[in-house]
């Protein structure tokens, strides 16, 4: 068999430019001044696909948006209007070759070029503008118009613009290979701003989670306030913010915060809850959004370059304490998503505000606390002997430590005659202030008592008394009181729930059994008096709990024990080194352990 040599087919001959394109060059095919293209070439659309694909923030996608399309169609004027929901109007999100002016528009549905694309969502080839009724001039230059809408998902996002200043610049090939990247920059478009949402809900949760974490912490309220601003300024790009808050009546919001074209302010405006925006806040109980403040008789005119305000009221346990204020200068600048995010910050915010007030009373009460026991342990310390009385016979001494800045030990030195003195040592129930208040009230009843000269178990049922008369709740005092008598070297002693005092001669020590009810804890008490007769070298100390009680790091108590040894190994000392010996072993004892109750020591060496 033979075969027929294959015939090479001649190329076919090409109508203008309709030829197969070069891979190497996928755009040579087209006359950037005449373009004309076939309906299933692909590769275009799919370089559009993909150079979209790549990016999804919203100004780059913009950008990549405005270099495709003039690498088809060679334009001098360029922009993508995007819609607000809100407003129905069109607002230039990107633009190239327009003057200022036109940037700032707001170009409602159906008026103009792109408002008339936007509402019948049909693409518009405009040779000659001045054949528009009702365009918008704002660049007199312009003849020619070429613009498509954005449709993603059948819902319209904007709209695509092209001008220029020749007149029937633009041809049906325009239009068409226009029209077909416009689904595409739609659906990325949106993409984007589908992202920018995502992104912007996660910084809020963000921010939300810095709430909850680091302004809940801070408790001085103008730092607290400041930190709201810093942090909103993440969220809503502001120009105007402030932070007011209701006085106690309830009736004035007073500036305590005030942020003002990226400066810190502190005006101390007052705005009555009856008037204005912020007011009606207050008096609504829900945000107030408004677009344009001017067409809003509630407005107060604080700011001249005030075009919209949002007001967000700050709630703390169903009551109003102050309002969020933000304020711009573009109309409509606060969307619904401002008012969410804002809504769910201000829960937030006004329990961290209550908490740095409620702080800051507690410190001013702390403080005033601070002075008042100041001068109670003043008025405490005056109450206290300065010194020991003098005796023939008898040596006194003393050793005070409070447990804190006031005490509820008290102790005290009696004279009834030149030969005689009453030794006092009492344990009010409770510490600080209130102790001390009860022990001052005690020293006094038992100073005025003391006139009449009356024995130790006589001057307790006396106490006793007077402190029932008084029905003072939850306080009682135990007291050890003894009269010393130097004449005779002996000491009587009552005792009225106080630690018992110890009493020591020639290494030998023993407990005097003095027991008894506190006083003011029961009506009618009775006591019994102990008389104990020394001799030169013996020595007796008092002491309160604290001194028994104290503790060291394992949890064992001082006790009698180590009290009364130590008192019997320093007999031979003086009064006063014998008291300090005791405090300051005390005081090892305990280690690092806080001290937890006053620590009185009173000794009375014989001579």
């Amino acid at each position: 068999m033979s075969s027929t040599p294959p015939t090479t087919r001649p190329e076919p001959e090409y109508e203008g430019d309709y030829r197969p394109v070069d891979s190497a060059n996928p755009h040579a095919h087209i006359d950037l001044a005449n373009p004309r293209i076939e309906s299933t070439d692909l590769r275009y659309l799919a370089q559009i696909a993909d150079t979209l694909n790549t990016t999804l923030d919203l100004q780059t996608l913009l950008n990549r948006t405005s270099e495709l399309v003039r690498s088809i169609i060679p334009y001098k004027i360029f922009s993508i209007l995007l819609v607000n929901d809100r407003t129905n109007e069109l607002r230039m999100r990107f633009q190239i070759g327009h003057r200022p002016e036109a940037q700032r528009m707001r170009i409602p549905l159906g008026k103009g070029v792109v408002g008339q694309v936007a509402l019948t969502r049909q693409p518009m080839l405009v040779n000659d503008v001045k054949e528009i009724e009702g365009y918008i001039d704002v660049n007199p230059n312009v003849c020619s118009e070429l613009a498509i809408p954005l449709i993603a998902k059948n819902r319209l996002i904007g709209v695509l613009d092209l001008e220029s200043e020749q007149t029937g610049f633009f041809k049906p090939e325009h239009l068409h290979l226009l029209t077909l990247t416009g689904s595409r920059v739609a659906q990325a478009i949106e993409n984007a701003r589908l992202y920018t949402r995502v992104s912007r809900q996660a910084e809020t949760l963000a921010v939300l989670n810095e709430i909850s974490t680091e302004i809940i912490s801070i408790l001085d309220l103008d730092p607290l306030l400041a930190k709201v601003g810093n942090l909103l300024r993440r969220l809503i790009d502001y120009q105007m913010f402030s932070i007011m808050l209701l006085d106690d009546k309830g009736e004035t919001l007073i500036t305590r915060y005030a942020w003002r074209f990226g400066y810190a302010q502190a005006p101390m405006r007052r705005i009555s809850v009856t008037t204005g925006l912020v007011g009606a806040a207050v008096r609504e109980w829900r945000p107030i959004n408004v677009p344009d403040v001017r067409k809003d008789q509630r407005y107060l005119p604080m700011n001249a370059e005030t075009r919209s305000e949002l007001i967000v009221p700050l709630f703390y346990k169903e009551r109003v304490i102050g309002v969020l204020d933000l304020e711009h200068t573009r109309t409509a600048f606060f969307n619904d998503d401002h008012v969410r995010t804002l809504t769910t910050m201000a829960a937030q915010i006004a329990i961290a505000i209550e908490n740095a007030r409620l702080y800051q009373r507690v410190r001013r009460q702390e403080q005033q606390l601070e002075r008042d026991i100041a001068m109670a342990r003043e008025v405490q310390l005056r109450l206290l002997p300065t010194a020991p009385p003098k005796h023939e016979h008898a040596e006194f001494a003393v050793s005070f430590l409070p447990a804190r800045a006031i005490g509820g030990d008290l102790y005290d030195f009696l004279e009834y005659t030149d030969t005689q003195t009453a030794v006092v040592l009492g344990d009010v129930s409770g510490k600080a202030a209130p102790a001390a208040l009860f022990a001052a009230l005690v020293s006094g009843i038992m100073r005025s008592a003391v006139q009449q000269k009356p024995a130790p178990a006589a001057m307790l049922e006396l106490l006793n008394e007077a402190l029932q008369e008084r029905k003072l709740d939850s306080q009682y005092v135990v007291m050890l009181y003894a009269l010393w008598n130097d004449d005779n070297r002996t000491l009587t002693v009552a005792n009225s729930g106080a630690v018992q005092p110890i009493f020591c001669r020639g290494g030998e020590n023993v407990t005097v059994k003095a027991e008894g009810f506190p006083l003011g804890m029961f009506p009618s008490a009775t006591y019994e008096e102990f008389n104990v007769a020394t001799q030169p070298g013996d020595a007796i100390v008092f002491v309160s709990d604290g001194i028994l009680d104290a503790e060291n790091e394992k949890g064992d108590m001082y006790g009698e024990d180590r009290l009364a040894s130590l008192l019997c190994g320093s007999r031979e000392l003086p009064a006063q080194h014998i008291a300090d010996a005791i405090l300051a072993d005390v005081t090892r004892f305990q280690g690092s352990k806080d001290r937890f109750d006053d620590e009185t020591i009173i000794v009375l060496k014989v001579k």
